[in-house]
């Protein structure tokens, strides 16, 4: 059994090696790269691990993606929502439009989800409530509309969650992981009127607000 593992072991990391390739292509080819930083990004490299800007751990899987400040503009694919083994999401100040998707509420082992400084649209999904390991969720400096989801309090890793400067609507939540967020998380929103006492109304978010 032991030699049959290791032999079936290169199968499995080519199979992540291609189901995350491809998504990432699919992210290529939604995007404009004036300064080309995705340039290394070769469809037919088995492996996207040998790619600028993408990390991976030790079995080859796709942890990281850090294109921070790239000038990147277009929409975020929902082919994102593939990358399982994704830690950190780091695709801040480019010029990114659209919805977040709400596939990347199946991102089950991410860390960090930095989409600040973007001109994103539409609401909060509220599949990001699935994020269990989620520590750092920034969406501020958008353009995102509708409630906050209220089973975003449920992540109890919740460290840091930052959606100022959007165009949010009502009362933001003082429970669950919310209660140690200061209102400097939600600032400038001109249409959330502030804090909201736990049981005072009743939500439903199946609409996505």
């Amino acid at each position: 059994m032991p030699i049959l593992l290791l032999l079936l072991f290169p199968l499995f990391t080519s199979a992540y090696a291609n189901i995350e390739g491809d998504a990432l292509y699919a992210f290529r080819r939604a995007v404009k790269d004036p300064k080309n930083v995705l340039e290394s990004w070769d469809p037919t490299l088995v492996d996207p691990c040998t790619w600028f800007h993408v990390s991976c751990d030790s079995q080859n899987r796709v942890t990281r993606l850090d294109l921070g400040n790239a000038k990147l503009s277009g929409v975020l694919v929902p082919e994102l929502g593939k990358l399982e083994h994704l830690e950190y999401l780091e695709l801040y100040r480019n010029n990114f439009v659209g919805t977040i998707p709400s596939e990347l509420g199946g991102l089950k082992n991410l860390i960090s989800l930095d989409l600040f400084h973007n001109n994103l649209t539409g609401f909060i999904p509220p599949s990001l409530s699935r994020l269990s390991n989620i520590r750092f969720m920034r969406l501020n400096h958008n353009k995102l509309t509708g409630r906050i989801p209220r089973d975003l309090t449920k992540l109890q890793n919740l460290k840091i969650m930052d959606v100022s400067n959007n165009d949010l609507c009502d009362t933001f939540p003082t429970w669950g992981s919310f209660s140690k967020l200061t209102e400097e998380s939600f600032k400038n929103n001109p249409r959330l009127e502030g804090p909201e006492l736990m049981g005072s109304v009743r939500y439903d978010d199946r609409d996505g607000n």
